[in-house]
């Protein structure tokens, strides 16, 4: 009977941390806003690989894409996500579309504020935050506050991971499939940025491999992109996924 009581006693916490944190994931992207001329060719492709990604990590996915990657629909899934995550689980955010000064654009061409969306995710009860966003000029996310980021009273949980600077375009190529932020975003949670070969991918690694690989291919663009990762040195080393 001893011998049993101390099996169970040793089972029990493993059994209780494998089911304690759950990964909530949305995912919106829009190809069509309408008008032929501002058309993108790969964003749909973009989220549909990526949900193929985080499903084997039995993340708990949504995805929306073109005119249903609307201002209103993101926001009541936002909020949804929010609702469900307990203090153990994560929150993760990814748009590709057009971006510009100080947010996103949805299939309605609106403005989806930066500001706005932490605003939403900082109501998360949720262990940590990230957000992918693969539009141009979505570095602008650093200008709605200095003290966002870990600093002071601001929102320590919450990280943004950004396809370019605020002032550069965030390029996607036919011949890939995939903006090159998402591309590198892919191959790097695939293993690729694993550089100590534990079988963990952590956010610095995955930045680290993201940023490399997309400053090499636009290197010979008249404006190459540089990442950005904006964050508090506290979530650098959490893991995103295994692979």
């Amino acid at each position: 009977m001893r011998r049993l009581t101390i099996t169970i006693a040793i089972l029990m916490p493993l059994a209780l941390s494998i089911q304690a944190q759950k990964t909530y994931v949305l995912m919106a992207g829009v190809s069509n806003y309408g008008v032929d001329s501002i058309n993108l060719k790969n964003t749909t492709k973009d989220v549909k690989d990526l949900k193929n990604v985080f499903y084997k990590q039995d993340f708990t996915c949504a995805m929306i894409t073109s005119k249903n990657a609307n201002h209103d629909n993101i926001v009541t899934k936002l909020n949804a996500i929010v609702k469900l995550a307990k203090s153990s689980d994560r929150i993760i955010f990814y748009f590709s579309g057009h971006g510009t000064p100080g947010g996103f654009v949805p299939s309605d061409r609106s403005l989806f504020n930066y500001q706005e969306l932490v605003n939403i995710l900082s109501k998360a009860k949720a262990q940590n935050v990230y957000c992918f966003i693969d539009a141009c000029m979505s570095g602008s996310v650093k200008t709605i506050s200095a003290n966002n980021f870990g600093i002071g009273n601001g929102y320590p949980k919450i990280c943004f991971m950004t396809s370019s600077d605020a002032r550069e375009l965030s390029a996607e190529d036919l011949w890939i499939g995939h903006g090159y932020f998402t591309k590198a975003l892919l191959k790097g949670l695939r293993g690729m940025s694993d550089k100590n070969s534990d079988k963990d991918v952590t956010l610095s690694e995955l930045f680290n491999y993201i940023y490399k690989d997309v400053k090499f291919r636009t290197k010979n663009f008249k404006h190459p992109q540089n990442p950005q990762l904006i964050c508090p040195a506290s979530m650098k080393g959490t893991k995103i996924t295994q692979w």
